[in-house]
C-alpha cells in the first residue's frame, strides 16, 4: 500500500495511493499546492474547511482545490484512495464538493492509484489518467456540507457542535460561549451561515447521522442517538433535507453499482 509520505507526488500531473485512517484520527488543517481527490471506500471522514464542514461517506468522493486549508476528523476506522492532481488540468473546479461516484470512476480512481510514479504519460496509463479526470468533472455533487462562519467566535460555537451534535446547550449558554449577547448572536450567526442556530444544529445532526446509518445501525436507534425524540421525525427531517429517506440516501450508490 502507498502512503502519500513515501510516494513523489510530484512526478506526474496525477498520483495517487492508498491509506487507512485509525478512529479518532484529527489531521490538523494544513494544505497542498495540489488538487486533492479523496474517495472513502470503508467509514466516514469529516473534512472541515474554512467556509463549510463536509461529511464524507463511504463510496463518495471528495474534491479540495489545490491550496485550500482544511482539517479531517475520523470518528471511526477508515480505508479511501487519494489523487493528487495538479491543478494546472481543472482550472474549472474552485470550489470543494463532495461527489457522486460511478463505477467507471471508482475503478478509475483504483486503478490510477496503482500506477507507478514514472507512468507512461502518452501511453495506457496516461489516457487513463486523462479520462478519470474528465469523467470526475461529470459526477454531481451530493448535499454532504454546511456553511461555517468565519468569525472566530462563532467558529466556538459551530466546533463544539462537530465535536458534539447532540449538546442541547440553550441559545443564551451558546450565545455565552461567543462571548455575544443572545440578540447579537442570533443575527450573526444567521448572517454568516444563512441559518439560525437550531437549524445549523439539526443538519449536523443529520450529518452525523450518515456514518451510524452507513454502519449498519437502525434508523430507530441512530434517531434517539443523535438526538432526537422519535425515528419519525427524524426521518421527516431527513428527507426534507437530502431529498430521500435515511435508507434510500444510504442504498443509492449500491443500488447504482448494481444496476
Amino acid at each position: 500500500m502507498k502512503h502519500s509520505i513515501d510516494y513523489p507526488l510530484a512526478s506526474r500531473p496525477i498520483m495517487g495511493f492508498a491509506d487507512e485512517y485509525p478512529a479518532g484520527m484529527l489531521d490538523p488543517p494544513h494544505s497542498h499546492p495540489r488538487s486533492q481527490l479523496t474517495y472513502c471506500t470503508a467509514g466516514v471522514m469529516l473534512v472541515v474547511i474554512s467556509n463549510a464542514v463536509f461529511m464524507l461517506p463511504p463510496r463518495r468522493a471528495i474534491w479540495i482545490p489545490a491550496g485550500t486549508e482544511h482539517e479531517v476528523r475520523c470518528r471511526g476506522p477508515v480505508s479511501s484512495h487519494t489523487l493528487y492532481i495538479d491543478p494546472a488540468l481543472d482550472r474549472s473546479a474552485q470550489a470543494a464538493r463532495v461527489i457522486e461516484v460511478s463505477d467507471l470512476v471508482r475503478a478509475l480512481i483504483m486503478e490510477v492509484g496503482g500506477f507507478e510514479p514514472d507512468y507512461d504519460l502518452d501511453g495506457r496509463e496516461g489516457e487513463i489518467a486523462r479520462l478519470l479526470l474528465s469523467e470526475v468533472r461529470r459526477m454531481p455533487a451530493t448535499p454532504t456540507d454546511m456553511p461555517m462562519p468565519q468569525d472566530a467566535r462563532l467558529m466556538r460555537v459551530c466546533h463544539a457542535l462537530i465535536e458534539d451534535p447532540t449538546d442541547d446547550r440553550d441559545l443564551d449558554e451558546w450565545a455565552s460561549l461567543a462571548a455575544m449577547g443572545r440578540r447579537t448572536f442570533t443575527r450573526a450567526f444567521r448572517r454568516e451561515t444563512g441559518a439560525g442556530l437550531a437549524t445549523w444544529r439539526q443538519r449536523m445532526r443529520l450529518m452525523t447521522s450518515i456514518p451510524k446509518l452507513e454502519a449498519g445501525q437502525s434508523v430507530t436507534t441512530v434517531a434517539y442517538d443523535v438526538g432526537y425524540e422519535s425515528a419519525s421525525a427524524f426521518t421527516a427531517t431527513f428527507h426534507r433535507v437530502f431529498g430521500l429517506a435515511p435508507s434510500a440516501f444510504i442504498a443509492r450508490p449500491r443500488e447504482e453499482r448494481e444496476d
